[in-house]
């Protein structure tokens, strides 16, 4: 089946990137479920390049162009930012036609970690909105909840998080609420978004996915 890297969830567009991540989530839907709405999200090999994710891209836009294209979402089975100088190249495509469309991208806020090298300045211009996922107060219940596959993960979070304030961007802190009847110390999670310079954002678990 050829890869699904551009799909659509409540009439709004994604990129899925890669199935790639760095975190193992234990409320990840992708745990329970092999697509969002239909759209197999699982990925054949990780080799697409800029060029594919752009042809599918045009190609929802041309078959359903009721869809909201006034936001664009990097946000699949895996990390969007292990796919970084793909990512760039698409956001730069969107944002040379179709200037009036927003990017946002959701990531575990691991990337600097892994480049070895802050690489929030590379997306300025190129992204508007930074939803990092905090999924907790500390970092014992970030590793118990995000399963991190490295030392320290909590840390390079929050780091992460301020780097993207301070560079200027729009930022969220989100954490998944409910899992499994579990809730969060939400004041403290919003305290700590807060002092990180990012606005807060609560999404609630969904038992069976989209």
């Amino acid at each position: 089946m050829a890869n699904i890297l551009v799909y659509e969830l409540d009439g709004k567009i994604y990129i899925n990137l890669t199935n790639k991540c760095t975190n193992d989530c234990i409320f990840c839907l992708r745990k329970d479920k092999d697509d969002v709405k239909g759209q197999q999200l699982w990925l054949d090999n990780e080799d697409s390049t800029a060029d594919d994710v752009a042809a599918q891209y045009e190609e929802i836009l041309r078959l359903k162009p009721c869809n909201d294209n006034s936001e664009v979402i990097f946000c699949g089975y895996g990390e969007p930012l292990l796919k970084l100088n793909v990512l760039k190249e698409v956001a730069k495509y969107i944002k040379k036609n179709y200037p009036q469309t927003k990017t946002r991208i959701n990531t575990n806020g691991h990337a600097n970690y892994v480049y070895k090298r802050n690489i929030v300045p590379e997306l300025k211009g190129l992204i508007d909105v930074i939803s990092v996922s905090l999924n907790g107060e500390s970092s014992e219940e970030y590793n118990e909840l995000s399963q991190p596959n490295f030392d320290n993960a909590y840390d390079e979070v929050k780091k992460f998080i301020k780097e993207c304030s301070d560079n200027g961007f729009e930022t969220i802190a989100s954490v998944v609420d409910g899992y499994k009847g579990r809730h969060l110390n939400l004041e403290k999670c919003e305290k700590i978004a807060t002092e990180l310079g990012a606005k807060f954002r609560v999404r609630e678990w969904i038992p069976n996915g989209y």
